[in-house]
């Protein structure tokens, strides 16, 4: 079956090297105009490039306001920019960002800070391409009347600052980047069709560059009922102009990260409030189709059994490496059972086909949580840069994920190798997530050839290219979508093939199970089986009920079984190429989720 007790495959791995790079009340921050550095409260919402050299990170940085120290979260930011330009080897990182004399610069001021304006500048989005750097940037002002003490969010605004590494030897090394002035994202002469929506903000982290060379950022905005949406804009002349598509995901979706995988093809995957969402669109943003079955343990909404499991995406890049396109991202898990368990960041490597899981690599605690995190790969280095701590003072800290990485470049050349064997036989690669044969560890564990997701063995003697199993209680269990785990691979809930060869040696004295798939944590129901019994008759099984077929099985006989969910509920059962029986209608999904 398909469900089991989770198990870690990707091994126990190391924490790995940080360095807290924006600290709140010490880092000096530059103000835009120059002169002598302050501190800020809290540095948030990171956002990580590398131009001409340069590694930037961009963050939030907040200032309380002290004059109402009753409201809550009310404190002014601006865009600051943490500047490396000696990134090639973690120790020259870590020597360049412990200088005495290093700084952080103010890049977008925020305006209007007075006893009854509060400027407030938001979720910095960035885009390099060469020695160039787009960053999007959202503002508006908390503002209130003299006599009242409401305050309400207004002058909304939202702008693109372009900057260009520097090349010049004469120029200050703390300067490595001329910033042009701020120019509106929506402008007169600019194509957008963004009807009645308001409220614009860019969607944090990183924009991407597609393969033609066109600019996409994502965004978000409210329509005039106040409900939020996910969206994009992008732009064709080198950030000249920038068009709003008017496409918009569906209602109540947020946080947004947006990625190119086939040529011409956005993905968006959104926070929403029913779920995670991957969205899919072919003509640049115009419309936006829900993606089923991309982007494995994302695209899933999270269900009825999950409710205390966080499953936001929170990074998301495509990066080429070991010669295969992959997408690279970013989750918090914690198990839905283990309520007190702290949230853990986990990072995932996908084809879009199979899923290989790393982590964790970062475990919160109350002093110390994650709240926003941003990946890039770039020059053959994967770092990760996190806002953590408190809600009072958050730091941003920089990781470079080298362990990570060298692993990850193992388990792609393992798929490399793999694809490579398999299409010098008859086995079909496009779309196999996972082959067990004849490896195995401790005995009690059959390892995933792909190195994604391993089964484990119960009361069983190994074979050669599998295991033999006898008596009660003698199983192998692979659990690609349990709810015991973090859902890798949850595209089995709509669609799946399992095959395996098997050889039934004796009769048995009543009926006995043989392959079977059990989904979204019901072990008790098969929704799909067969089994064989005493009088040599197949037996399908579909949503728990058993019917003997025609169809016979002989003693010592190698047979080819193949179980398969199309739609999320039509089952079928094949032995040797042949369907037994007949098709099955079964509860959808949402059917079995609400059953549960």
């Amino acid at each position: 079956g398909f469900d089991s007790e989770f198990e870690r495959n990707s091994g126990d791995l190391q924490l790995p090297q940080e360095i807290a790079m924006l600290v709140p009340n010490k880092t000096q921050v530059v103000p835009k105009s120059g002169g002598e550095g302050k501190v800020k409260d809290i540095f948030a919402s990171p956002a990580l490039v590398r131009a001409g050299g340069v590694m930037i990170a961009f963050v939030e940085g907040r200032t309380k306001n002290k004059l109402f120290p009753e409201v809550i979260d009310l404190s002014s930011s601006d865009i600051v920019a943490g500047y490396i330009k000696a990134p090639e080897t973690w120790q020259s990182l870590v020597a360049e960002v412990t200088k005495d004399d290093w700084q952080a610069h103010t890049v977008l001021e925020s305006a209007n800070n007075s006893n009854h304006r509060v400027g407030v500048a938001r979720l910095p989005t960035g885009i390099t391409r060469g020695n160039k750097v787009f960053l999007l940037v959202g503002s508006y002002e908390e503002r209130r009347e003299i006599d009242d003490y409401i305050w309400k969010a207004e002058a909304w605004n939202i702008k693109v600052i372009e900057g260009e590494a520097t090349q010049s030897t004469e120029v200050q090394p703390t300067q490595p980047i001329n910033w042009s002035e701020p120019k509106p994202l929506f402008q007169t002469d600019s194509p957008n069709n963004k009807g009645d929506l308001k409220e614009f903000l860019g969607g944090g982290g990183s924009g991407i560059v597609m393969g033609n060379g066109t600019l996409v950022f994502p965004l978000t905005a409210k329509d005039e009922s106040n409900k939020v949406f996910s969206l994009i804009t992008y732009s064709t002349d080198d950030g000249q102009k920038w068009e709003i598509p008017g496409g918009v995901s569906s209602v109540a979706c947020r946080s947004p990260r947006v990625t190119e995988w086939e040529e011409g093809t956005l993905l968006m995957v959104t926070y929403c409030e029913d779920g995670r969402k991957v969205f899919e669109s072919r003509d640049m943003g115009k419309t936006w189709t829900e993606a089923f079955g991309t982007l494995p343990g994302v695209w899933l909404k999270s269900g009825p059994e999950l409710p205390e499991v966080s499953l936001r995406v929170d990074a998301l890049i495509t990066a080429t490496i070991e010669g295969r396109k992959v997408m690279l991202y970013t989750q918090k898990v914690r198990h839905f059972l283990e309520v007190d368990e702290p949230n853990a960041l986990h990072l995932w490597v996908t084809d879009n086909n199979r899923t290989f899981h790393l982590g964790p690599f970062s475990v919160d605690c109350a002093e110390n949580k994650t709240f926003a995190n941003t990946l890039l790969y770039s020059d053959d280095a994967l770092h990760l840069l996190q806002a953590k701590g408190d809600h009072e003072s958050t730091a941003v800290s920089l990781a470079r994920l080298t362990e990570e990485l060298n692993t990850i470049n193992s388990v792609l050349s393992t798929w490399v190798q793999l694809d490579a064997s398999f299409s010098e036989s008859s086995i079909p690669t496009a779309g196999l997530v996972g082959f067990l044969s004849n490896t195995t560890s401790s005995g009690d564990t059959w390892i995933d050839g792909y190195r994604c997701m391993n089964a484990t063995v119960t009361k069983a003697a190994k074979v050669e290219n599998g295991f033999k199993f006898t008596g009660p209680g003698s199983r192998a269990t692979w659990p690609v979508n349990s709810r015991w785990d973090i859902k890798q691979y949850g595209f089995v809930d709509y669609n799946f093939t399992i095959v395996a060869m098997a050889t039934i040696h004796q009769v048995p004295s009543e009926s006995t199970p043989l392959l079977g798939a059990s989904l979204r944590g019901n072990k008790r129901t098969k929704l799909i089986g067969l089994s064989y019994g005493a009088g040599g008759k197949w037996e399908t099984v579909y949503d728990g009920t058993k019917t003997v077929q025609g169809g016979t099985w002989e003693p010592g006989r190698e047979y080819q079984v193949a179980l398969m969910l199309q739609d999320g509920n039509k089952g079928f059962v094949y032995v040797d190429g042949v369907l037994v029986g007949n098709p099955a209608m079964l509860p959808t999904p949402e059917e079995r989720w609400t059953l549960e």
